[in-house]
């Protein structure tokens, strides 16, 4: 779902996991947070992030690469720039990767 930007479909396999007895893992939320990138969908990317600190799992500097990048892949440098600054603030260092995707959403913007 994430390569293809499926992310209703994401979205639906990600609301089924407690029918199936299953608890969101990080890899998957991360992924989700992709797959809503891949989509355009940039807004659900964010809230997505968002929900993340109040839930488990809790992020990763992964899950707001994939924020940054869903922001840029939307052409929304603006946010992503934000996001990027507020990192430090919530104890998360940003690495090559959160830097390239902050780089990147600037160009698209």
């Amino acid at each position: 779902c994430e390569k293809g930007g499926q992310w209703q479909q994401a979205f639906a396999l990600f609301d089924s996991l407690p029918e199936l007895r299953l608890a969101p893992d990080g890899i998957g939320c991360n992924a989700l947070i992709s797959a809503c990138g891949r989509g355009g969908q940039w807004e659900y990317a964010l809230a997505l992030l968002q929900s993340l600190g109040r839930l488990r799992p809790e992020r990763t500097v992964l899950s707001f690469n994939a924020a940054i990048s869903a922001c840029g892949k939307g052409g929304q440098w603006q946010p992503a720039l934000v996001l990027l600054h507020s990192m430090p603030q919530m104890q998360f260092l940003p690495d090559v990767v959160t830097c390239s995707a902050a780089i990147s959403a600037c160009g698209k913007g």
